[in-house]
C-alpha cells in the first residue's frame, strides 16, 4: 500500500492545532491507559493500522498489558477490564459507529457512574479526535513503521 499524500506537509498548521487539542486531552486528567484502551478500540473499529501501531506501541511503553491489547475487540467478553474502562469502551464503539448506534441513551447513563461530567465532555472529545485522525491516516493510506522483516 502506498501513501496518497502527506498531511503533515500539506496542512501542517491545522495537524498542529489537533496535535495541540491533543495535548490538552492528554492532560485533561482520563488515566492514560484508558485513554489508549479508547484510541485502540475507536481504531479497531475504524481499521486504522497506523494508529494501532503507534497507539499499542504507546500502552505497552506505559505498561499496560499485552494480554488486555489482545483482548480489547473482545472487551465485552473479558474480566479484564474495570466498569470505569467498560462504560468509556461502550461510548467509544456508541460515537465510533454513531451513523448506526445514534449514541444510545442507555450507553451515555452508563458513564453517569463512573464518570464526572467533565470527563465526559473530555472523553467525547476523545473518542472525536481519534476518529478525525483515523480517516486522516485511512484516508491518506499514512503508512505506520515496519517493525518486523518481510521474510519472518
Amino acid at each position: 500500500m502506498t501513501a496518497r499524500l502527506n498531511p503533515f506537509g500539506l496542512a501542517g498548521d491545522v495537524i498542529q492545532k489537533m496535535v495541540a487539542l491533543e495535548d490538552a486531552l492528554r492532560n485533561s486528567g482520563l488515566e492514560f491507559s484508558l485513554y489508549e484502551l479508547v484510541k485502540m478500540r475507536a481504531s479497531q473499529i475504524n481499521g486504522c493500522a497506523f494508529c494501532l501501531h503507534m497507539h499499542s506501541k504507546d500502552a505497552r511503553a506505559a505498561g499496560e498489558s499485552e494480554e488486555r491489547l489482545y483482548l480489547l475487540s473482545a472487551w465485552r467478553e473479558s474480566s479484564l477490564y474495570t466498569p470505569r474502562e467498560r462504560a468509556a469502551l461502550a461510548w467509544t464503539e456508541a460515537l465510533t459507529l454513531v451513523a448506526q448506534t445514534g449514541a444510545p441513551d442507555a450507553d451515555y447513563e452508563g458513564l453517569k457512574a463512573h464518570f464526572r461530567e467533565s470527563e465526559i465532555a473530555h472523553l467525547t472529545l476523545l473518542i472525536g479526535l481519534i476518529n478525525t485522525w483515523n480517516r486522516l491516516a485511512v484516508g491518506l493510506r499514512s503508512q505506520h513503521p515496519r517493525t518486523w522483516s518481510a521474510a519472518a
